[in-house]
């Protein structure tokens, strides 16, 4: 194994440069940050990834309004709670976290929050400023993706990258920033013939699937960069559970040029995508921080 992609050492390193850039600007602005993340329903692992997000505010100065509702809430009622959030000058950040129940519409809730407060870069709005790369707030995990490539030296310009998975959340906005950065892209899927020929031809993988260990060496040539989103829980002989990827670390890592590990590779990024993106409306919302945000990651 050459190179371990280190998310959670870069989320660290970029949540205390936030934090120490929060509190210069606190005192100028009158107010620190606000992000408000609705729950509906008492779902354990989006309550986990919740709290998860609610502390990672805390330590960077993020005033948390989280709105945690039943789960037999109505449509009617979330769309009034997003309004009143997009006319609330204290929060600069709104977002959803899905799944939700059944009778709620997301693709209607994430369509309503401000385009300049989605956080989660979901908004048409902002996946059209991504399409004609524009300035806008950008989709967590694959700007962590980004951020972790870059961090690490890794330039895609002219390379071939192959995305597994066309989802909006990871696999389509994934391939639009590494297009953006001039790579190669191919998006492949569960319909893609001969993936491991596809996945073989590739410089750089990045798999966000959802299938355990789905990737073997069989996929990956030697010398390829992984990037593994995957987030699987996988039963272990104990009767417990353990976190792992799409990618089958222990056969791929010997021979990858650099790879990410499950957890502590991407995860930690798109936490870390988040406060930043909220950091970032914030400076774009306060005329007293005029381009400020445009230093947040330099």
């Amino acid at each position: 194994m050459n190179q371990i992609l280190d998310g959670k050492a870069l989320a660290k390193a970029i949540q205390a440069k936030l934090t120490t850039q929060v509190q210069a600007w606190t005192p100028q602005v009158g107010r620190s940050p606000g992000l408000a993340v609705i729950m509906v329903g008492n779902n354990p692992a989006s309550a986990a990834y919740v709290r998860n997000k609610e502390r990672a505010c805390d330590r960077v100065g993020i005033a948390s309004f989280g709105q945690k509702l039943p789960g037999d809430t109505s449509q009617n009622h979330l769309e009034g709670l997003i309004a009143e959030l997009n006319a609330d000058d204290r929060v600069d950040g709104i977002l959803l976290q899905l799944p939700v129940p059944e009778q709620i519409n997301d693709v209607t809730l994430l369509n309503t929050i401000h385009p300049d407060k989605d956080v989660d870069g979901l908004h048409p709005i902002n996946m059209g400023r991504l399409v004609r790369g524009e300035t806008g707030l950008r989709s967590c995990t694959p700007f962590g993706v980004m951020q972790l490539l870059q961090a690490n030296n890794i330039d895609v310009a002219g390379k071939h990258a192959v995305v597994l998975g066309r989802s909006i959340l990871v696999g389509k906005p994934m391939s639009l920033m590494l297009l953006e950065a001039n790579a190669t892209v191919t998006i492949a899927h569960s319909r893609t013939h001969n993936l491991s020929a596809v996945t073989r031809s590739a410089d750089i993988v990045v798999s966000a699937i959802g299938r355990p260990h789905f990737l073997t060496s069989e996929y990956i040539r030697p010398g390829t960069v992984v990037i593994d989103v995957g987030i699987n829980r996988m039963a272990t002989a104990a009767g417990k559970h353990r976190l792992v990827g799409d990618v089958d670390y222990e056969a791929v890592g010997p021979t990858a040029a650099a790879i990410t590990p499950v957890p502590g590779g991407v995860g930690p990024m798109t936490v870390t995508m988040l406060l930043h993106n909220t950091v970032l409306s914030y400076c774009q919302r306060s005329p007293e921080l005029a381009h400020a945000g445009d230093t947040l990651l330099s």
